[in-house]
């Protein structure tokens, strides 16, 4: 499908001013975080693991922490993986820790690739990773494109074109992103789309009125950004998950999660009725101590947490006795740990 764009190449014919009047603002005006106040390969790959799909101001505490525990790729390489779980506890999308872990095994000890097209070859990197860490870290003129450059291309040119997702916008917006690349400062570059992006040219309620690269910008002139990127509305799922609390012996029933999970390989979480062996309609009897929505991806879940009673002779699969004086010892995903610590603070403690 043609591209449909408010006078593209009057930006790329402007694109020295667009440039110098981006990265002006950057210097001047970014956020002090700590992996661009003390920069390295390392935390450039931690940072950018780190904020796949996750909120800067949720990362800043974990990044410290990591950067305190394993400073280095040789450390993060030689750490057992349980140690990494536990550090990334919280953070969600767990597979990222698990790749970040590898990509650390992979490159320990050698010389680090230089290019956007090596990084692609480690494990969990992607188009966007490889090209901010191979530019910020080594300043090769690739151009990083995330959500946040979709929608500033996008507004910049008045794309109209209705894209089935960021990903599909992302790869057609990419020629348009690498030829306003400063090549000169090509990490500054990105990093300051990307900080535009997250600090002016949000998603709603855009700040355009402050905006360093206002006068080049289409949707800006034309009074109508939030109307730009046409993404297509996504379809969600609702699904509807019965849970088991089953404490005895002060000791807490969990589900372990095998190495063959795709998200949550070695974490704890609640098991289900299903896991725990107990019929849902059964379960649904039992004293509603929780009720719990959340999005993951395209669904919505609720889920409900019920008591119920198990026994402490022999397991199914997968479970274990945990004793509720070691649950903080254990790894366990985020929305679970939480969960748990709620109900053992309501209930109190029991004999």
């Amino acid at each position: 499908m043609t591209r449909k764009t408010s006078a593209p190449g009057d930006l790329l014919a402007a694109r020295a001013g667009f440039r110098a009047a981006l990265l002006g603002w950057y210097r001047q005006s970014r956020r002090r975080l700590p992996w661009r106040e003390s920069p390295s390969p390392y935390a450039t790959v931690v940072s950018e693991f780190m904020l796949q799909q996750t909120q800067v101001a949720t990362v800043l505490p974990y990044f410290g922490r990591w950067m305190k525990a394993l400073p280095s790729f040789s450390a993060l390489a030689a750490a057992p993986e349980e140690r990494v779980r536990k550090l990334w506890e919280g953070l969600g999308y767990y597979s990222r820790a698990r790749n970040l872990h590898r990509l650390a095994k992979a490159v320990a000890g050698k010389a680090l690739p230089r290019t956007a097209g090596a990084w692609r070859e480690l494990p969990g990197v992607g188009p966007y990773t490889a090209a901010a860490v191979a530019s910020i870290a080594f300043g090769e003129a690739s151009a990083c494109v995330d959500g946040n450059v979709v929608r500033i291309l996008a507004r910049l040119t008045r794309d109209a074109t209705p894209y089935r997702d960021s990903g599909a916008a992302s790869k057609a917006l990419a020629p348009l992103a690498q030829e306003l690349l400063n090549p000169a400062s090509p990490g500054d570059h990105n990093q300051a789309m990307m900080e535009l992006g997250a600090t002016v040219c949000s998603r709603r309620s855009p700040t355009c009125l402050v905006c360093p690269v206002r006068e080049y910008c289409g949707a800006g002139r034309a009074g109508d950004p939030e109307s730009y990127p046409r993404l297509e509305a996504k379809k969600t799922e609702r699904r509807f998950v019965v849970r088991v609390w089953c404490e005895k012996d002060k000791a807490l029933l969990l589900h372990l999660n095998g190495a063959g999970a795709r998200r949550l390989a070695g974490l704890h979480e609640l098991p289900t009725a299903e896991q725990a062996g107990v019929d849902p309609a059964a379960a649904l009897k039992g004293q509603l101590l929780a009720r719990k929505n959340r999005g993951i991806t395209r669904y919505r879940i609720e889920e409900s947490i019920h008591e119920a009673k198990a026994s402490r002779g022999e397991l199914r699969p997968g479970l274990v006795w945990v004793p509720t004086a070691d649950l903080s010892g254990v790894s366990m995903s985020g929305p679970h740990r939480r969960w748990v610590t709620e109900i053992l603070a309501e209930r109190g403690p029991r004999a």
